[in-house]
């Protein structure tokens, strides 16, 4: 089995992957250390650990870069967050995804808006781009924002359906799963992955549940995004102010 359908193969509901998300070689090599089943970039934390901010601003030759060492330090699947796409159209996305293929990726994940932007593309722009995407056999994670910035106590129906309508499209398009991130309700995770023609994939944050909880939903996939690189930059800075202040670093054991 190649890596993209082993990749594929792990996206079970109720049984969900679990990517706890890095940023560079050395990251990825930690993580798959630990028993990861498979290695997933962060974009946020992949662009500030260079000194750029999320949304495209690290080119689509740096992130490659940065792929293409990952991939040579572990035979794991790599997801690569692909942000956008990088391409202003369905061809130059077609074209930025066929170079992630050719850099050794297994999957990405695709937003369904543009860099800066906050609103949704139209669902048929959105469906033309993962369909460019997908074109190239990756596996293309559909990132959904309808939650985005939106308040729990804001949750209806209306936010379901709007979901639903974009899984059906994507799915139609050919992608492989739906990331449906800012959602901790499980309610409406339930009722999501219950209806969704795509296995659903959850960003973890604080209160969002534990693994068991999540799978108990339906969850196919449980991304950690930026929090494991924030939770090492403020441990290193933590470190970094325990020194400056004239005391010992308390590293653990063997570091």
């Amino acid at each position: 089995m190649g890596k993209i359908a082993a990749f594929k193969a792990l996206h079970i509901a109720g049984d969900p992957l679990v990517l706890f998300n890095i940023w560079d070689a050395g990251s990825a090599k930690a993580v798959a250390a630990a028993g990861a089943k498979a290695i997933a970039t962060g974009s946020y934390g992949v662009a500030e650990a260079q000194g750029f901010k999320d949304g495209e601003d690290f080119s689509i030759e740096d992130a490659l870069r940065n792929l293409e060492r990952i991939v040579a330090i572990t035979d794991l699947p790599v997801t690569l967050d692909f942000e956008s796409g990088y391409g202003d159209t369905p061809a130059g996305v077609a074209a930025s995804v066929r170079r992630a293929l050719t850099s050794g990726a297994a999957g990405i994940n695709m937003e369904d808006r543009m860099p800066g932007q906050t609103a949704l593309l139209p669902l048929g722009d959105a469906a033309d781009r993962i369909a460019a995407a997908a074109q190239s056999g990756l596996f293309v994670n559909a990132r959904c924002d309808v939650y985005r910035g939106v308040k729990p106590q804001d949750y209806g129906p209306q936010l379901v359906e709007s979901v639903l309508e974009r899984a059906d499209a994507y799915a139609a398009a050919g992608a492989g799963g739906l990331f449906v991130p800012f959602l901790g309700d499980h309610p409406t995770i339930t009722a999501i992955c219950a209806a969704s023609p795509l296995p659903i994939n959850i960003l973890w944050g604080p209160g969002r549940g534990t693994t068991a909880q999540l799978a108990a939903c339906g969850v196919a996939r449980i991304s950690y995004g930026h929090g494991p690189w924030a939770a090492a930059m403020d441990w290193l800075a933590g470190q970094a102010r325990t020194v400056f202040a004239g005391e010992i670093v308390p590293y653990a054991a063997g570091q």
